[in-house]
Formats: C-alpha cells, sequence, structure tokens
C-alpha cells in the first residue's frame, strides 16, 4: 500500500506554522511595542464588547426611568445614568456598535475604492491619471469634517448616511497616497521585466504592482480608523449621525456637555473616555505598523 506524504503545499501541513509563526510575531510586539501591543489588546477589547453588547450591557440602552435619573455610578448603574434615566453602561456599551460600524466601514470602502483608483492611475498614466488626479485634488479641497457635513445635510441622518460621507470623504486621500507608492514600485526593473515577457496588465497589476504598493498604504488606513471614529462622533454631536434614541458616543457627549455636565458629569466622561481610547489606540497601532513595514526599519528583520 502506498504511503501518501503530505506536502508543504498542504494547507493543514502549513497551518501550525502560520499559527508559530503569528505567536512569535505577537510575542516580538509585546516585547518591542508595548504601547502598540497594549493597543492592540484595547482595541480587540473594544471590538469585543460591540460584539457582545447585548450579553454584556446591564439594561436597555433606550429605556427610560424618570426615577432614576442622574443617578451617580453605582451598584445598580456602573457609570450612572442620564437625564432620561437610562443606564450609561449599557448605552456605552452599544454606542461602540455605531462607532466600529461607521469607522471600519467606511475605512474600507475607502480603501477598495482608494487603492484600486490609485494603483490604475499610476499604472495607466496620462491622460487617464491627468484627470483622476484633478478629481482627487479637487476633492482634497475640501475639509474631511465639511464634506462629510455637505454630504449626510444632503442624504438625511443615519448611519449608513455617515458611512458613505466618510467613504467618499477619505476615499481622495486614499487614492493620493496609493498613487504615490505604486508610482515608485512601477520603476522597478522587475515591473519592465514582467512588460517585456508580455505579462498583461491585470497580471502586472495583481502580482506585482498591488502586493509591493499596498503596505505603506495599509499602514496608514489604520489611522484613518481614529479619524472616521472622531468624524462619527462630531457628526453625532451635531445630530447628524445615528438618529435617536439609539446610543452613540457622540449623541452622549452632546447630552452630556450641553444639558447635565455639571450635575451629572459621569454622563461625558465615560464615553468620552472609551472614545479617547480608540482613537488613541488606533494611531500607537499605525504607527507601530508604520515603522514594522518600512523595509529600511530594522524592526521589520
Amino acid at each position: 500500500m502506498r504511503q501518501i506524504h503530505r506536502s508543504d503545499s498542504d494547507p493543514g501541513h502549513r497551518r501550525p506554522a502560520l499559527l508559530f509563526r503569528a505567536a512569535r510575531s505577537v510575542r516580538a510586539l509585546a516585547t518591542t511595542r508595548p504601547a502598540a501591543f497594549a493597543s492592540l489588546l484595547i482595541l480587540a477589547a473594544i471590538t469585543t464588547m460591540a460584539l457582545l453588547a447585548d450579553v454584556i450591557a446591564t439594561h436597555d440602552p433606550v429605556a427610560q426611568d424618570v426615577a432614576r435619573r442622574l443617578t451617580p455610578p453605582g451598584p445598580d448603574a456602573y457609570f450612572g445614568t442620564d437625564g432620561f434615566g437610562r443606564d450609561v453602561f449599557s448605552r456605552v456599551i452599544h454606542g461602540s456598535r455605531a462607532s466600529l460600524y461607521v469607522g471600519l466601514l467606511s475605512v474600507g470602502i475607502a480603501s477598495i475604492v482608494g487603492i484600486g483608483i490609485g494603483t490604475l492611475s499610476a499604472y495607466w498614466g496620462d491622460p487617464f491619471d491627468l484627470v483622476v488626479q484633478r478629481a482627487v485634488d479637487t476633492l482634497l479641497g475640501f475639509p474631511l469634517l465639511v464634506l462629510a457635513i455637505v454630504m449626510v445635510v444632503a442624504l438625511g441622518p443615519s448611519a449608513n448616511s455617515v458611512v458613505v460621507a466618510l467613504a467618499v470623504a477619505m476615499t481622495p486621500q486614499v487614492a493620493r497616497l496609493s498613487r504615490a507608492g505604486a508610482l515608485q514600485v512601477r520603476e522597478g526593473l522587475y515591473m519592465d521585466a514582467a512588460m517585456v515577457i508580455g505579462a498583461p496588465p491585470h497580471r502586472i497589476i495583481l502580482r506585482h504592482l498591488l502586493p509591493n504598493s499596498f503596505p505603506p498604504v495599509l499602514a496608514q488606513v489604520t489611522g484613518y480608523f481614529g479619524a472616521a471614529v472622531v468624524a462619527e462622533t462630531a457628526l453625532s454631536f451635531l445630530g447628524l449621525g445615528v438618529p435617536p434614541p439609539f446610543p452613540s458616543w457622540g449623541r452622549m457627549l452632546e447630552e452630556g456637555s450641553r444639558q447635565y455636565f455639571e450635575a451629572a458629569p459621569w454622563a461625558t466622561i465615560f464615553p468620552g473616555l472609551l472614545l479617547t481610547l480608540t482613537v488613541l489606540s488606533s494611531a500607537l497601532l499605525g504607527d507601530a505598523l508604520r515603522d514594522w513595514l518600512d523595509p529600511r526599519s530594522g524592526e521589520r528583520r
């Protein structure tokens, strides 16, 4: 009977090696960049909190109880209650869903569209590149928040409107960054060799141009997540985000700071603290990822 040997290309054989390499990378991150490792743990905890919000929350986030309004933090309400008697802890937990939903989806859409536009613009060159870059320059002339406000007002306040607005506002930035990286890669000798041997354009883009220009963009996009969360909070603070009574960190900050900050500061402090941790962790993780993906950095070795 013939014996069947498992080759190195077998996914089942490669899985332990991949897990070992992932564990080694995490250990190296914890050793060399403890701040980035702590940021990764914080983002993972916030993501888990958002996914398990129905399990972690102790009360209905939209249920009102006037008899319990402005109750300070205690055993019955870990973060106290707001002016409508709603549990702040439960609203903070459920509010993380809106921030993560808007941040991840808007950054994901902007990354896919922006990387595609920037890569194609660098590969095809003029006149396509000239037309695309003039459109990108026009959109970059508007501040991100201003363009997002205009689009949300036109589309109507909702979480999906905020996603579309932020995706459109961030796409030009990603496209410009992707184009810059793709132009550098395009000058490589292996790109000329691929063209000389007659490789089709889609193979050159997918196998050579995109993989080599993507790492710097990935590092920058990680930082855009924090900017998207802040923009969503600002829009919700202005009443253009998630409509009430559904919780959002921005709306909680708006309600707590304008109506009863002196009487119940906990209604503002706790959502502000979660927002700060999310944005700071995103920035630190993006900075560490940028250094690790830099071929001139010793950390990559």
